[in-house]
């Protein structure tokens, strides 16, 4: 009689943020946390510290058709770049992936060259998704330096995505069949895997991007997919804070929270967990670990289903560089079903997210991201059939779980224009 004995792999996806691969020094510190791990390892990555604002500048000279100044950024980042590998490598893994990131650069300046301020956001995508093949390829470098079986994808042949350029939907059906057949076939031989997050591709082959800071919604959807038994972000922070600390003074270190918890402060604007990662995890029950890379036996924060009985504090999301629109008919006719279908409408064609939104007798009142190009079409848009005004460089403040106390103290040196509370959450518009 024979035993069969069947081993079960316990797989995790490791995100690692900008922040953590800042410099050459910072990524040369990510090796005790990867190394420790004997079970297959997805590590889903970043754009190097401030490369995406890089990047973003490089689109705008791009479309605007300053080509030396295009050039001379780009030329000034891809430098930053062989320079990092040169610091971090040596001998034929420096060569390798400088070869490895030529090819990328080659790619980078077609990007710049045929950049067109009439397809911005599809140009946006095409040279922006770089920052996060670049670092991936110089963590994939350092690993194999290491003696780490590391495989490197790119993420784009993964998350085949529509072409809404800038905030693409993933096609999960035809996605989670990429990513097993290829990531998930790498970690079944127990290698550690490399990609990057915040970007995919259309099915005709063209980059997309996620939506800002998507790194952590790559890590949710490949976790998904592939039936990963945990994920963890590894960020500059001990854990989930109740607020900014590098806004808010005295911020209090959430042990545990909920997935309905963290969805509401993600939809309000907490930058410590991007939007759409929540509900991924949440249908696949994949708990989400937040750690700091900073020291690695911090106990940090868990985002689960139940987070048990917790008796949460004021929870504090400040999003500034916002922008007020009213919007009044100008025939005095009510803001009921047809208008505000009509408005919804708007808003929706112009791909304009509300981030909070109220309506009167005759008026109707959205807080948006002070986007240039999105602001300027909305305005332009709404003005065919509306009185429109705006209050610029105004801030929304939310609070969930408050305060009288919390809220007087927050907004006592501000002009509160606009107030919305219930039972849990109150937000306002201040300048």
């Amino acid at each position: 009689m024979s035993i069969v004995t069947t081993f079960v792999l316990f797989m995790k996806v490791y995100k690692f943020g900008g922040a953590s691969i800042a410099d050459a020094g910072r990524m040369a510190a990510l090796l005790p946390i990867i190394s420790e791990e004997k079970e297959p390892l997805l590590i889903v990555i970043s754009a190097m510290g401030k490369t995406t604002n890089a990047l973003e500048k490089i689109v705008q000279c791009a479309v605007n058709k300053e080509y030396t100044e295009a050039e001379q950024l780009a030329t000034n980042l891809k430098q930053q770049h062989l320079d990092y590998a040169e610091k971090l490598l040596y001998a034929d893994y420096y060569t390798n992936t400088k070869a490895a990131l030529e090819e990328l650069f080659a790619g980078f300046d077609k990007a710049i060259k045929q950049a067109d301020i009439k397809r911005f956001d599809y140009s946006y995508d095409q040279i922006v998704c770089m920052g996060e093949l670049f670092s991936s390829c110089l963590l994939h470098g350092y690993l194999c330096q290491n003696s780490l079986s590391t495989t490197w994808v790119d993420i784009r042949k993964v998350l085949i995505t529509d072409d809404t350029y800038r905030d693409a939907v993933i096609d999960w059906s035809r996605s989670a069949l990429q990513a097993e057949a290829t990531v998930g076939r790498e970690l079944k031989k127990k290698k550690i895997v490399v990609t990057q997050g915040f970007i995919g591709a259309t099915a005709a082959g063209d980059s997309v991007t996620l939506g800002r800071e998507g790194s952590d919604y790559t890590a949710a959807v490949l976790a998904a997919m592939l039936h990963m038994n945990s994920v963890t972000i590894w960020k500059d922070v001990d854990g989930f804070r109740n607020a900014d600390p590098k806004l808010f003074p005295g911020t209090v270190k959430i042990d545990a929270i909920s997935y309905a918890e963290v969805i509401e402060m993600a939809f309000y604007g907490a930058q410590i967990i991007h939007p759409k990662t929540i509900k991924p995890l949440h249908n696949n029950n994949i708990p989400l670990y937040v750690k700091c890379f900073l020291d690695k036996n911090l106990s940090g924060s868990v985002i689960k289903a139940d987070a048990g009985d917790v008796h949460y504090p004021p929870m504090i999301v400040l999003k500034e560089k916002q922008v007020l629109v009213q919007v009044t008919t100008r025939d005095f006719s009510f803001i009921t079903e047809d208008n505000l279908s009509k408005l919804y409408s708007i808003f929706h064609d112009l791909k304009v997210k509300i981030n909070l939104i109220q309506n009167a007798a005759i008026s109707f009142v959205a807080c948006i991201d002070n986007r240039d190009d999105k602001v300027t079409p909305l305005i332009k848009a709404l003005s065919k059939d509306y009185k429109v005004t705006i209050n610029e460089q105004v801030s929304l403040l939310t609070v969930r779980h408050y305060t009288r106390e919390i809220v007087e103290e927050l907004t006592k040196v501000h002009t509160l224009l606009l107030r919305q509370e219930t039972r849990k959450t109150l937000q306002v518009v201040m300048k």
